[in-house]
C-alpha cells in the first residue's frame, strides 16, 4: 500500500505568481483550509515544493 499525503491550504494565493497559483488549482485546493489526500509521488512532492510556503502536509 502506497503512503498517502493529506494537503491543506493555509495562506492565500491572492498576489502568488501564476505557477504557484495553477499549482495550488491542480492539487485540487480551492480555497484556505481545503484538505485533499493524493498518494505520495515524485511529481506530488514536487508540486508540494513549489508551494511548501502555502501549504501544510501531513503524511496517512
Amino acid at each position: 500500500m502506497s503512503k498517502q499525503l493529506e494537503i491543506t491550504l493555509k495562506r492565500s494565493v491572492i498576489g502568488r505568481k501564476e505557477n504557484q497559483v495553477k499549482t495550488v488549482h491542480t492539487l485540487g485546493l480551492k480555497k484556505i483550509n481545503d484538505t485533499v489526500t493524493h498518494n505520495d509521488t515524485p511529481a506530488i512532492r514536487g508540486m508540494i515544493n513549489t508551494v511548501s510556503h502555502l501549504v501544510a502536509v501531513k503524511e496517512l
